[in-house]
């Protein structure tokens, strides 16, 4: 992969990882500057901040709007650190431009919207700033790659992309689920792309933010855009998610860089897809625990009894047999069934308690 601080910033090439941090959203002018003091201290050069918040729903924080872009030129000022921000519109590009601002990306929201893309694509033709674009909410590779390509045909080179998971309905670990298959097969498309992750945003809770960061980096990435606030406690947006200045400084100093040979990056990647298996596996879990508890109800109702010897023996007696064609021990599906049906029935007797 190509190193995105060389590409961006060339002054900042020595650092690796590319690390962009700052607050969810620009609040007040105090917590920008109290908040980009401690990250440049901790080494950070781009200092990131939402002025626009776009919300899944009305009557939510928004942001500030325009008059952020000044606090982040004093940030600049007073720190030197290179300043970022989300732009949705070709007027928020506009207004980012006019006020300085070194860096730009474009949201999830906004990269599955392709009139969105070309509008900021067409305010941005004959400029060579820097863009990010983060995945839709959707896995849809190609979605993402077309937004990428927009820009790229409207003159623009510096560019890169940023992993910050997708939304299911699916109950998991995570607030979006990183399905690491879709940006490894964007690098395989694209290799000359650098590539970031939003373990943010990946999380949704700050204790996730550490392993998820070392799975980023096991995997080649280039870089981390990560949420950090100088009081995520009383942040007025996504403060589960955003980090003290002082524990990102921990997380990066416990971070393993790994040499990026191409034997390493290939286990890494496999590696990935089990991680991606066992999430689908757990959420597959979870749904056939709902549907016990939906037929304890039922049995429940029609006074049945929870356990039904025939029908367990018949499962069994089944699935062992379907597991040779697909090139497991039957001894183990056993087992495996065995451990889930369990489950079920306590789950169905759960169901069962007033």
């Amino acid at each position: 992969m190509n190193d995105p601080e060389s590409l961006f910033f060339p002054e900042t090439a020595a650092r690796r990882p590319l690390l962009i941090a700052g607050p969810c959203s620009a609040e007040t002018e105090e917590q920008l500057l109290t908040t980009a003091r401690a990250l440049a201290a901790a080494g950070v050069g781009i200092f990131r901040a939402g002025v626009w918040k776009p919300r899944t729903k009305p009557g939510g924080f928004e942001g500030v709007g325009a008059r952020g872009l000044a606090w982040l030129a004093r940030v600049k000022a007073q720190t030197g650190m290179r300043t970022a921000t989300e732009v949705a519109t070709a007027s928020h590009v506009r207004a980012a431009l006019r006020a300085g601002i070194d860096l730009l990306w474009i949201g999830a929201r906004t990269s599955a919207n392709p009139f969105a893309v070309q509008e900021i694509a067409d305010a941005l033709a004959g400029t060579d700033t820097p863009v990010l674009v983060k995945n839709p909410l959707s896995p849809d590779l190609e979605l993402w790659i077309g937004a990428i390509e927009r820009l790229r045909n409207a003159g623009l080179r510096r560019i890169a992309a940023v992993h910050r998971g997708f939304t299911t309905c699916e109950a998991t670990l995570y607030r979006n689920a990183p399905q690491w298959s879709v940006p490894i097969e964007l690098h395989r498309r694209m290799p000359e792309l650098p590539l970031l992750c939003d373990p943010s945003h990946i999380g949704g809770q700050r204790e996730l933010v550490a392993p998820l960061c070392q799975q980023a980096m096991d995997l080649g990435f280039d870089g981390l855009m990560i949420e950090a606030h100088c009081r995520p406690a009383e942040a007025w947006s996504d403060s589960a998610q955003q980090l003290t200045p002082e524990a990102l400084d921990g997380v990066l100093r416990g971070l393993t860089i790994r040499d990026r040979n191409p034997e390493n990056e290939h286990l890494a990647q496999l590696r990935a897809e089990i991680d991606r298996a066992d999430d689908e596996l757990l959420a597959l879990l979870a749904r056939r625990m709902e549907i016990a508890r939906r037929i304890g109800r039922f049995k429940r109702l029609h006074a049945m009894p929870v356990l039904q010897p025939a029908r367990y023996d018949e499962l069994l007696a089944r699935r062992a047999s379907e597991a040779v064609r697909l090139r497991m021990d039957p001894a183990f599906i056993r087992t495996l069934l065995r451990a889930v049906h369990g489950e079920s029935v306590r789950q169905q007797l759960e169901e069962d308690r007033p």
